[in-house]
């Protein structure tokens, strides 16, 4: 295994400018500018919102079949994120320069329309993305130091978007609708760039030969669909990883619609904004590199779910704004923000060891269960950079699945603040109207910001608790696929070793016998000479 360079390390980083970006901006004011500036109404803007993450679940998996047949046919996952690099930033600016006078049901339509695009250029960058740390390096403390500068940049993005968003906004108090559009333009130069830059560190590779009618040149939808649903069948500790994420995106994703909510309402300063998300990052950064360092000692599963625990821990404090709004509300989210690090590291860097075990699987079980039924489709075998697994692994339909859950996560939670909004009996308002909350509302806003989030938290401990992938289990899968042989607990990783010839007397004397060996039971290598053999 080598040591990735920085070249590769901070382009890869770089494109979290993007991922983080787009994840945190709608994510923040998108209902805001709907329910606030356009007269929507907080149930239809909910809709919106749904609608358009509902599409991006359902074309993910598919995205993700068509990133791994691009790896085959070209030998790089490039092709995918350039378009997605070409089209997000323009779908993104459209999204929020709805023409001044639509009427709500107008402007409701134009951003419905405009979303659903920039979800969907969004994806044929992500999926592709998220599938690179499992070809980049196959080592498992490689992975978490790639992981954890690029959740260093995440969150970064989300400073910058979180916080220097609403403040672009604000240059225009006298015209929203010119803020946000304005705000909307120096996002999408800030994307492009992270989108770009990112897409440069795919791996080029000779393309693959896939067996003659063994692959179908172009597959149907279902055919997506149904490699989805096979890795999560196929997989446990993924299926236990995914439910984790998806329930701690439904969390974080209702604190962070109902952040601009909280400020405008409970602190009775719209411009709030900009001090809680300073509050969140600025312990981020800080702690980002220390959870790497707590994984290496405990383990990436037990360092994320005291992350978890620390998060829930600040949710349940939060609450106590329902009885007594204030700044002090500040300390618990800086007490978030320093979790939500671990949070987003340590299970992006859980992800690719479940890829890396499941191809080192694949690889067993081909090894061992001869040729595959007719019309089952092998790994791809793509003459990949050294230490790469492209050939061998299901990459892109884990990333498909996975941006799924998580675009699903993050989407129901702003659904839910809408239903809680609408339930409280929130009034909505075009740009420039001034009108007073009833009580209920308000109390819905913190209970949305706390409570609600907390108890998300204690369900997905109960979900991180189901999965059981270890170190332990890698090794030994990395073991059986370079060398089928004994091997001494005692060595070094395997792939970290120079191959050689094994000299019978060299062997622990566990592993030799006085009677003849049949080669089933060793590497021919460590067999040793039988009478007559020669010299």
């Amino acid at each position: 295994m080598s040591r990735l360079s920085r070249s590769v390390v901070s382009r890869y980083a770089i494109g979290s400018l993007a991922t983080g970006g787009f994840a945190t901006l709608p994510g923040l004011v998108l209902v805001y500018y709907l329910t606030d500036s356009l007269g929507v109404t907080a149930l239809a803007a909910g809709a919106i919102v749904t609608l358009a993450k509902v599409w991006d679940v359902l074309i993910d998996p598919v995205i993700g079949g068509l990133s791994d047949r691009a790896l085959a046919r070209s030998g790089s996952r490039r092709g995918p994120m350039l378009l997605g690099a070409i089209g997000l930033p323009i779908a993104f600016v459209l999204t929020f320069a709805v023409p001044s006078g639509f009427a709500p049901a107008a402007a409701a339509a134009w951003v419905l329309v405009a979303f659903v695009a920039a979800a969907t250029f969004f994806s044929f960058f992500q999926v592709p993305y998220i599938a690179l740390p499992a070809e980049l390096t196959d080592g498992y403390s490689e992975r978490t130091r790639l992981l954890t500068w690029r959740v260093v940049v995440l969150t970064l993005a989300i400073l910058l978007f979180g916080a220097g968003g609403p403040e672009l906004r604000g240059l225009f108090p006298e015209d929203p609708l010119l803020g946000y559009l304005v705000m909307a333009v120096g996002a999408a130069i800030v994307l492009a760039a992270g989108l770009f830059i990112a897409a440069t560190v795919a791996p080029r590779g000779a393309p693959a030969t896939i067996p003659s009618g063994a692959v179908a040149p172009r597959q149907g939808l279902l055919a997506h669909y149904r490699a989805g649903a096979a890795v999560l069948r196929e997989s446990q500790p993924f299926r236990a990883l995914l439910a984790t994420f998806m329930l701690q995106g439904l969390a974080t994703g209702l604190m962070l619609a109902g952040a601009q909510f909280v400020a405008a309402w409970i602190l009775r300063d719209e411009g709030a904004v900009t001090v809680l998300f300073a509050a969140l990052i600025a312990p981020a950064l800080l702690v980002a590199p220390l959870w790497r360092r707590i994984a290496d000692r405990l383990g990436k599963e037990r360092a994320f779910r005291l992350a978890s625990l620390l998060f829930l821990l600040a949710a349940a404090v939060l609450a106590g704004m329902i009885w007594l709004p204030g700044w002090w509300i500040v300390g618990p989210v800086a007490l978030a923000g320093a979790a939500y690090a671990g949070m987003q590291s340590l299970p992006m860097a859980m992800l690719p060891d479940v890829i890396g075990f499941d191809a080192a699987r694949t690889r067993a079980t081909d090894a061992t269960a001869g040729p595959r039924r007719p019309g089952a489709a092998p790994p791809s075998r793509a003459d990949a950079p050294e230490g790469s697994q492209q050939g061998d692994s299901r990459a892109g339909v884990f990333g498909g699945v996975w941006t799924a859950g998580e675009t699903a996560g993050m989407a129901l939670g702003a659904t839910v603040l809408t239903a809680v909004l609408a339930l409280t009996g929130y009034v909505e308002s075009t740009a420039g109207a001034v009108v007073q909350q009833p009580a209920a509302a308000i109390t819905g806003i913190a209970v949305s910001f706390s409570l609600l989030p907390a108890a998300l938290m204690l369900l997905s401990l109960l979900a991180l608790g189901r999965y059981r992938l270890r170190e332990a289990d890698l090794r030994e899968r990395g073991v059986r696929r370079e060398d089928p042989g004994p091997q001494d607990p005692r060595e070094q990783d395997p792939r970290e070793q120079r191959p050689r010839e094994q000299d019978p007397r060299e062997q622990d004397p566990r592993e030799q016998s006085p009677r003849e060996q049949s080669p089933r039971e060793q590497d021919p290598r460590e067999q040793r000479p039988r009478p007559g053999d020669s010299p």
